[in-house]
């Protein structure tokens, strides 16, 4: 069976996987590729990997259409994510309503699971809610930095941590098995991304890439979406 080939952010994994199904059935195409940090995505993309399509923040694609490697006309928006905290399933659920609440939070807990601080949207995003929270020094040796966001939750799942928190994109918290979703990140800490998929000037599946982006961005696909944790559709 034929391979569509695709790199996507972690976030949008949950869902690609939801209409893996109807993509094979209308198609005769399986999905494959990668899903991992947004930025280390985009450099694949860049060092000629095999791709026809991408899934990555609506900035990166933007970014991407200005370096002619992904088509301008097949770009569609998916929906926003959030970046929210996990905990492990049985452990008492965390709620913060304000930044003081967060800190609190992380300071009570005794291992943090974050994606990657550098090339993750929400690792960059911890690492700069950390920093404004005066957090940087104080939990820099509770950190646990994963490659993304799943796999720093599959850790957690299996962590023998007292009290562990993660921290990253709701769709990964919602898709992985042991982990459940804690709540979102307080007023002044939060982050709303629009993750945003688009062809690729180098596809050579380009048909079946953007009836790939149909599925994932249609009207009656709004359940699906809610589902994996996107908190609105496209615009």
């Amino acid at each position: 069976m034929s391979t569509l080939n695709i790199l996507s952010g972690g976030a949008a994994q949950g869902l690609v996987g939801s209409v893996a199904t109807a993509l094979r059935t209308q198609t005769g195409f399986e999905i494959g590729g990668e899903f991992g940090a947004v930025g280390a995505m985009a450099d694949k993309l860049r060092k000629g990997a095999p791709t026809d399509m991408v899934i990555l923040t609506a900035a990166i694609v933007a970014q991407l259409a200005e370096e002619k490697l992904v088509v301008p006309a097949s770009i569609r928006d998916i929906g926003l994510v959030e970046t929210a905290l996990a905990v492990r399933v049985g452990d008492p659920k965390i709620s913060v309503t304000d930044a003081a609440a967060l800190r609190e939070a992380f300071l009570g807990s005794d291992a943090i699971f974050v994606p990657d601080t550098k090339v993750s949207t929400a690792g960059i995003h911890v690492a700069k809610v950390l920093g404004q929270l005066g957090l940087a020094e104080k939990v820099a040796d509770r950190l646990k930095i994963f490659p993304n966001g799943a796999t720093a939750m599959r850790h957690m799942a299996e962590s023998d941590a007292r009290h562990p928190i993660g921290c990253t994109q709701s769709t990964e918290i919602i898709s992985t098995d042991g982990v459940v979703l804690s709540g979102s990140l307080p007023p002044g800490c939060a982050l709303a991304t629009m993750y945003t998929a688009a062809v690729t000037t180098q596809a050579t599946s380009a048909q079946q890439a953007q009836r790939l982006i149909d599925l994932l961005t249609a009207a009656d696909a709004q359940e699906q979406r809610k589902g994996a944790g996107f908190v609105s559709g496209p615009k």
